[in-house]
């Protein structure tokens, strides 16, 4: 009987860009233009700077572009990506599948980008290995999730096998190469959450090595490298290291289409569980022209997930603060927006802000948690603002903006691209990176392409 290692390898493996539709094609230039913007604007983040002086060092005759805000910088392929997908999650403003709880870009562009333009290959090689990461990572982490989101994350832990399949199959890889690929890249699969409490930089080590991982585990396999052939389903594999009973099933089920026709976009620069409750803020701020001086308390209900992963009323530090939902929603209210300029030790310190953090309070709500459970994708919330005046103002939300039921278009997402880079690059090279990935399957070398953006 074929293993659910070799029948997920056999699947991604032979993803072509003929196969797409043109909803899975859009959907995938979209998530490549966040990706872009997330990590040009990522790079300017006090983390990078560490880990460039530590990681701009390797000449290993391959070459690939550093999105650093310098024309022409470039790494080896393996570290370029490493720290490109580092910046892409430093602002924790980037893409999320929900159902398997995976910011996806951020294992799979940087490593298709630069081993794409290392050995020029076209557009469309490029859209169909991003669907082919896509897939598996997304497959593995709803194999595992939500049970191992409390310790392992799993950007991390899948993304490793997110990478190493984007990679493989942009070499062509057949099934048995792929299987010998994933099996290399699940053995490295790392990332703790532990971090979280410090609002440490850990998040964005854990990305960069995911990528790090998965293109060596490719290289490795060109070269005849062996490893595990049932990575995943094995007695002691990756599934059953992460929980007692993983959901098969979803490594191996039929879907219409391709997973990356679900993704998630984030309007909000902070953990995408802090965004139903902030989008529902935001609402009643504008709806009922709330003031934050005038709330006296907030409750928000809602899965065990947000309880356990963003009740935070006392972060140490702006980056902290994305993951605090009192913090998050406290602001919302304030400001009616959440870029990544509300997240500073100014604002952090505000005594107004303060002052709500302590009376907001997270309830686990029986019903929205089991639903949760039942439709992962649906990460609903009921938020209740009490004013001073002892009025109630509840706003129920089951899809905030940016999931797909209420999506973020492409003329939304080439703003918030040109937001993020602009400031970086200038408006000029910046036109050119979005009208190459709108035009991206014209392209047969996108080593040319992509340096034609710079010129």
């Amino acid at each position: 009987m074929e293993s659910m290692t070799r029948h997920l390898a056999n699947r991604v493996a032979n993803i072509r860009y003929e196969d797409l539709s043109e909803k899975t094609i859009q959907m995938t230039k979209q998530y490549i233009l966040d990706y872009l913007g997330v990590s040009i604007r990522g790079w300017t983040q006090k983390n990078m700077d560490i880990m460039f002086k530590t990681l701009n060092v390797s000449k290993d005759g391959t070459e690939a572009l550093m999105f650093n805000g310098k024309k022409g910088a470039t790494n080896s392929v393996l570290y370029s990506a490493m720290l490109n997908a580092a910046a892409s999650h430093s602002l924790d403003f980037d893409d999320l599948h929900n159902p398997s709880i995976i910011h996806m870009a951020c294992v799979t562009v940087p490593s298709a980008l630069a081993v794409a333009e290392d050995e020029e290959m076209s557009g469309k090689d490029i859209l169909a290995a991003l669907v082919a990461g896509y897939e598996a990572g997304a497959r593995i982490g709803e194999s595992v999730n939500p049970e191992a989101y409390y310790f392992w994350h799993t950007t991390a832990t899948c993304g490793v096998f997110s990478s190493a399949a984007t990679v493989a199959n942009l070499k062509k890889f057949d099934t048995d190469q792929m299987v010998q690929c994933l099996g290399t890249a699940g053995t490295q699969a790392a990332g703790l959450w532990e971090f979280v409490i410090d609002g440490a930089m850990s998040k964005t080590l854990h990305v960069g090595k995911a990528n790090f991982a998965g293109i060596l585990s490719a290289k490795l396999t060109e070269k005849g490298f062996t490893a595990a052939e049932k990575i995943l389903d094995g007695d002691k594999g990756f599934c059953r290291a992460m929980l007692a009973e993983p959901h098969w099933e979803k490594l191996t089920e039929d879907i219409d289409g391709y997973k990356i026709d679900n993704n998630s976009f984030k309007p909000f620069a902070c953990c995408k569980y802090t965004h139903p409750s902030s989008y529902a803020a935001q609402l009643l701020r504008n709806e009922d022209n709330i003031k934050l001086a005038d709330v006296d308390k907030v409750e928000i209900r809602s899965n065990r997930i947000v309880k356990q992963l963003v009740d935070n009323a006392h972060p140490k530090n702006p980056y902290g603060a994305k993951f605090s939902i009192q913090y998050c929603v406290s602001t919302m209210i304030r400001d009616g927006k959440l870029g990544i300029d509300q997240f500073t030790d100014q604002n952090l310190a505000d005594t107004e802000i303060q002052r709500v953090m302590q009376n907001v309070e997270v309830i686990v709500d029986a019903k929205l948690d089991k639903e949760y459970t039942e439709q992962p994708d649906r990460w609903a919330v009921e938020l209740t603002i009490i004013t001073k005046d002892g009025k109630k103002h509840v706003k129920f939300v089951e899809y905030p903006k940016g999931d797909p039921p209420n999506p973020m278009t492409w003329d939304e997402a080439v703003e918030k691209f040109m937001d993020l880079s602009e400031p970086v690059y200038g408006k000029e090279v910046c036109e050119k990176l979005c009208k190459l990935v709108a035009t991206l399957e014209e392209h047969d070398n996108f080593k040319k392409a992509l340096a034609e953006c710079f010129c």
